[in-house]
């Protein structure tokens, strides 16, 4: 219970802080943080959570990281189901907390997005489905190749959070136009359930495309690395 408690608070920080940032901050007039800022605060909840919570649960907070983790020979398939619902959960609680704070402001529209993911027209840049797919694909697949090396025994003891913090800040840098960045289901979870509609629509995608893309990674990972614990 303990470890599934801190996927839940781990993940709610991530989705709180990251979907957070982009609903309240990325525009706010004068100082709006935009496109880079967002990004970076992705990457810092990561980063924070890793450090504050990686010694209790492994700091996974996204479902597609536990199944890549688990393919990769780090975590063991009996605990996978846990981890996804609390993963799931904490987003949710999130998103929720997330929207009593935005509807706060005169003039909220959650169906202006809410840090929604999407395709086609729901895309910031207009990028269409098979875009889509592909750039959370590869990009998840990237990001398992970074945690698993990282995590690595032979690599560089205690520097593991910040490879992995600036591996997530990088594929927003880039990700953000295409899908608004998922390579996270409970991420793209937690904020798409108060959108409903087109958002809920589309979440499929952002839960095939990071599962296979995770798969894809770790075994790139177990190729190149070996399968070393």
């Amino acid at each position: 219970m303990q470890k599934l408690g801190a996927e839940f608070f781990g993940t709610f920080w991530l989705v709180l802080g990251g979907c957070g940032s982009a609903v309240l901050a990325a525009a706010f007039p004068g100082v709006g943080i935009g496109l880079h800022g967002v990004s970076l605060a992705f990457g810092l909840t990561v980063l924070t959570m890793a450090y504050a919570i990686g010694h209790i649960s492994g700091c996974h907070l996204n479902p597609a990281v536990s199944v890549g983790l688990c393919l990769g020979g780090r975590f063991p398939a009996k605990d996978l189901p846990g981890y996804i619902v609390a993963q799931v959960l904490g987003g949710i609680a999130a998103g929720g907390v997330l929207y009593l704070i935005a509807s706060g402001k005169a003039g909220f529209d959650v169906s202006a997005g809410f840090a929604s993911n999407g395709y086609a027209e729901h895309s910031p840049g207009g990028y269409g489905l098979v875009a889509a797919l592909l750039t959370e694909l590869v990009m998840t697949a990237f990001f398992l190749i970074v945690i698993l090396g990282a995590t690595d025994k032979r690599a560089p003891a205690g520097f593991a959070p910040i490879a992995i913090g600036l591996c997530l800040t990088l594929i927003h840098l880039v990700s953000i136009p295409v899908t608004n960045t998922s390579v996270n289901p409970a991420r793209s979870t937690g904020v798409a359930l108060y959108v409903g509609g087109w958002a809920v629509a589309q979440l499929w995608l952002f839960w095939l495309a990071p599962l296979l893309g995770a798969a894809a990674g770790a075994a790139i990972y177990r190729f190149i690395g070996g399968d070393q614990k």
